[in-house]
């Protein structure tokens, strides 16, 4: 197959790709890999084979195409490619929930020195690793990454990473409970794709709602919170994303919790830890133990609700993901104190207390816990965030943060 024959194939895949007929154009493209001569046309293939298989949930298929798009890019001896590759590979191990990996190869792709083009890829590469210290609850430095990933969108003019990066923001404002900022983002994203995503891929609509879905919920909105998850849901169902629906499932599934009607939502949790298993996204995985758990405690079931938790408290340690342990002690910390066990209730405060300090998640001025209740939260040009309020009051000179690192061992 030459150049001319494998450019024309790519584009049939993408045709039918785009018209929802995903599996004809997998094989389309699965024939363009294996026949093929031009390595350039056999690494664009791989895009798409990559790119499909993310949005159809099958990470560990995208994962292996990445590596052999790695090889292909070697080939070829263009830092552009490889960049690519790089990027690729980091953003399937991000869907695997493998978040220092992720940060690895994102570092890599930082570090080429590439083209133009390159340069414009690096926008992804800093929202693909503020995804990652996401996961690990490393704060600070996903704000950093986000505001990065946003100026370069903002240099770039490319409102497609832009969209994507409110989104993300929105998630980081949920996890820190400033509800305002969390529906914020995702509307910015949702105004973005009304006025310029004509041509762009339904999906970007449907995670601003999804996204916007699970502010309104935190807020107590819920109407609105189940309008966003069923037009999410709808084009989810449309696409055959399966990524999207188990978030809407497990967004359906907290509406009903929120609502107090735990014999909808555990049905629904259920769906959503099926294809969550399924995909292998572990940290969703965590998301819908804890809805469960919450619904156990609702019934005053909590035993069962032990046993949830231990489930999910695995999974969080495996992953290091830090806010959710953080999570789970708090919720271990309503049950004994319910059961009247002091020994267990004192180890929990123990290590919720530990977590917030690892993870900085308090305010420097005030010293309050930040994400145990809905507040506006401000960021410092450091990427330290503090309570808005305390800011306004005391004004800032200099990070209080800041300062309390850089001071050594000894003087403290």
């Amino acid at each position: 197959m030459g150049q001319d024959q494998t450019k024309q194939q790519i584009e049939k895949g993408l045709h039918l790709y785009q018209s929802n007929h995903t599996e004809k154009a997998l094989q389309v493209w699965m024939r363009v890999l294996e026949k093929s001569a031009d390595p350039a046309g056999r690494f664009r293939v791989l895009s798409c084979l990559i790119t499909a298989h993310a949005e159809m949930g099958r990470y560990k298929d995208m994962l292996k195409f990445a590596v052999v798009q790695i090889d292909t890019a070697r080939e070829l001896e263009d830092p552009d490619f490889l960049t690519e590759s790089y990027l690729n590979l980091a953003r399937s191990n991000e869907k695997l929930c493998e978040f220092q990996k992720t940060i690895s190869y994102c570092k890599t792709c930082l570090n080429m020195q590439g083209t133009a083009v390159s340069l414009q890829l690096n926008g992804q590469v800093s929202l693909s690793m503020g995804n990652a210290f996401m996961g690990l609850s490393i704060f600070q430095k996903a704000l950093e990454c986000f505001e990065k990933a946003l100026r370069y969108a903002h240099n770039n003019d490319d409102k497609m990473l832009e969209c994507r990066v409110c989104c993300s923001l929105g998630n980081f404002y949920a996890q820190l409970k400033d509800y305002e900022k969390a529906l914020f983002f995702p509307c910015k994203a949702a105004e973005l794709v009304n006025d310029y995503g004509t041509g762009w891929s339904l999906k970007y609509r449907a995670m601003s709602q999804y996204h916007m879905a699970v502010a309104y919920r935190k807020l107590g909105r819920l109407a609105d919170a189940m309008d966003c998850c069923e037009e999410s849901m709808k084009i989810a169902l449309q696409h055959g994303d399966r990524p999207l629906q188990a978030l809407c499932l497990l967004c359906f599934a907290d509406i009903h919790r929120s609502r107090k009607d735990v014999q909808t939502a555990f049905p629904r949790y259920d769906s959503s830890m099926s294809i969550m298993t399924e995909i292998g996204n572990r940290l969703g995985q965590i998301q819908v133990l804890l809805g469960v758990t919450k619904c156990w405690m609702i019934r005053k079931e909590l035993e069962k609700a032990l046993e949830n938790i231990e489930k999910a408290q695995e999974l969080a340690e495996g992953l290091g993901n830090k806010l959710g342990l953080l999570k789970l002690h708090c919720l271990c910390e309503r049950i004994y104190r319910a059961k009247g066990q002091q020994r267990e209730l004192r180890d929990h405060v123990v290590k919720f207390h530990e977590c917030v300090e690892e993870m900085e998640l308090y305010c420097g001025m005030c010293g309050e816990s930040i994400g145990e209740r809905n507040n506006q939260l401000q960021a410092l040009p450091c990427s330290h965030f503090f309570h808005l309020k305390c800011l306004q009051t005391n004004g800032t000179r200099g990070c209080p943060n800041c300062r309390r690192s850089s001071l050594k061992p000894g003087y403290v």
